[in-house]
């Protein structure tokens, strides 16, 4: 709008403009020796306005062809810079869909109009990548890394090839003089920090940690947790050779990250060992509500050095019962409770502590009860069926860290070379499937364990003890030829307790009497009877045998076309043999 209006204003003074010319009267002349022109005013103005054009029309000519070398040598550049950035383009969109050779004719095309574009080196150096050529894609990348724009990319994809060619020390020097040219390089800081703590460095990884805090790649909260792990890490290497800096980084682990397992369960042994009892109780507690472990467990039992088994157990149950039982860590204490109680001789809440878990157990519940059941009456059947039951049960939770699941903590992944990446969870393969239960029991085990514990032979005033093989059978007797009356009563009643058989008829004057065994009746297997063993054992060969061929074909004709008689299988084979 206000364009319009500037233009009107204009018409309107150069309408006025041309109407004060024609209302001026008179002639202008002008003499220039002697040449005299006479003309009006108006004549003049036009006549000058026309000169005026002209000459602005003759400059734009001269101008044009003047410059007209340098506009087609800026058209053609410009049509090469067109079409190499449109071979750049298609070539990018060939790599992301896997196209090689469509790639490749791209990159040669940009290579072609665009020799100088960095998208161009960079189009080369992954369509090399993506057809294998690995020395071609080196080459680029060295390239680009000498080039001030291109520095970073290059290094990168140098890394990426050093990582593909399995040299962890050359992708480590490439990462760390990426960080000298840029401190913010995710990657270049995440390869370093790994690489470091690989190798034991754990003062340079701490200078890595907070180089990436000062260069705002991680927040505040991160660094505390990272920096928690690597003092921990630290710690755990030097406990036993240099206790007093082992002190001093789990402490300041401990404070860093309270939650973390190693760090708690680490900085409580120094402070009981200190004989700062309620301080490491204190710190144990506070690890053990975000995240109930066994080791946690362990480090609160033996808070207090010189206690008894008994002492443990009550200060186990004690911390057990800080988790509520609707909350998935309470196995965690359940379990450590049954620990405890075995180690104290406390078998019934041993078992009580596990009864919940046992109709589906875990490995660890089934290690626990086959414990229980050899300790408490020395039962190594039951303790072996517990055992095999083991074998086939569900994992317990472990340290797991991208799918790799170790026995400890580690600062790291072995895989990743990610930091804190271990968890304690339960490993992705061994998670409940749909494909039916997961603990298949056997006969032996169901029988084993649907059968009752021996009886323990115990006298007054003592603890049960182990019942010794001799008590069960008596020497003399399983040999002696003489008649059953001269069995004494004594030993009748110790063979009564000893196994709780049903009365076999009274045997014959003549017949020696039956032996006592030695293990407990096992009727309640229903173990079949074996079948006969024949007297003579038929070969049986498989319908599909060839046999052995002990006599050649006929003739040439027969070897050709068809399988020999003593090639046949089955009956055919069998009567071959016998010259049938």
């Amino acid at each position: 709008m206000l364009r319009i209006v500037l233009f009107l204003i204009l018409i309107a003074l150069a309408a006025a403009g041309a109407a004060w010319v024609a209302d001026q009267p008179g002639d202008l002349v002008l003499t220039a020796g002697g040449f005299r022109v006479s003309t009006t005013l108006p004549r003049f103005v036009f006549l000058l306005g026309i000169f005026a054009a002209a000459v602005v029309l003759v400059w734009s000519i001269l101008t044009t062809i003047w410059r007209t070398p340098g506009r087609m040598r800026r058209r053609r550049h410009e049509k090469r810079n067109a079409r190499g950035r449109h071979a750049i383009t298609h070539g990018l969109l060939a790599i992301g869909h896997g196209d090689t050779a469509l790639a490749r004719r791209h990159a040669e095309a940009a290579r072609r109009h665009a020799p100088d574009d960095p998208l161009a080196l960079l189009l080369h150096a992954q369509s090399a990548q993506l057809e294998g050529r690995r020395d071609e894609a080196q080459r680029v990348f060295r390239a680009m890394a000498e080039r001030e724009d291109t520095r970073l990319l290059g290094l990168r994809g140098l890394f990426i090839e050093a990582q593909r060619a399995d040299d962890a020390v050359g992708a480590v020097m490439i990462a760390e003089e990426a960080i000298k040219l840029s401190p913010s390089s995710t990657w270049a800081s995440h390869a370093v920090l790994g690489f470091r703590c690989a190798r034991g460095d754990w003062s340079g990884a701490l200078a890595i940690l907070d180089s990436n805090l000062s260069a705002g790649l991680i927040d505040k909260a991160a660094y505390r947790r990272q920096r928690g792990v690597l003092l921990t890490a630290r710690a755990l290497e030097l406990e036993t050779m240099d206790r007093d800096v082992a002190r001093e980084s789990v402490m300041e682990a401990v404070k860093l990250a309270p939650t973390l397992v190693p760090a708690a369960v680490l900085a409580a042994k120094f402070e009981s060992e200190a004989h700062q009892v309620r301080r490491a109780m204190k710190l144990v507690e506070a690890a053990w509500l975000a995240n109930p472990h066994p080791d946690l467990a362990d480090a609160y039992a033996h808070v207090k050095l010189g206690d008894s088994a008994r002492q443990r157990l009550q200060r186990v149950e004690t911390l057990a019962a800080k988790i509520p039982p609707d909350k998935p860590g309470h196995i965690e204490g359940r379990l450590a409770v049954a620990r405890a109680a075995i180690d104290a001789s406390e078998f019934l809440r041993a078992r009580d502590a596990l009864a919940p878990y046992v109709s589906d157990p875990t490995q660890r519940v089934a290690l626990l009860m086959a414990e229980i059941e050899r300790s408490e009456h020395g039962d190594s059947g039951r303790a072996r069926a517990w055992t095999l039951r083991a074998v086939r049960a569900r994992h317990d939770p472990a340290w797991t860290a991208d799918g790799y699941v170790s026995d400890r903590w580690r600062p790291v992944s072995p895989v990743t070379g990610r930091l804190d990446a271990f968890q304690w969870q339960t490993p992705v393969a061994s998670l409940p499937s749909d494909k039916g239960t997961t603990i298949e029991s056997s006969a032996f085990e169901e029988a084993m364990l649907a059968a009752p514990p021996p009886k323990r032979v115990t006298a007054a005033g003592q603890s049960p003890v182990e019942p010794a093989p001799s008590a069960l059978a008596p020497a003399p007797a399983a040999q002696d030829n003489a008649p059953p009356e001269a069995k004494t009563p004594e030993m009748t009643s110790e063979v009564a307790s000893a196994e709780p058989v049903k009365p076999a008829p009274e045997p014959a004057e003549s017949s020696p009497p039956a032996a006592t065994p030695v293990f407990r009746t096992r009727a309640d297997l229903g173990k079949p009877a074996p079948a006969p063993i024949p007297a003579v054992i038929p070969i049986v060969r498989a319908p599909d045998d060839p046999g052995i061929d002990d006599e050649g074909p006929s003739d040439e004709f027969t070897e050709q076309i068809g399988t020999p008689k003593a090639q046949a299988g089955g009956w055919r084979g069998f009567w071959s043999r016998w010259g049938a």
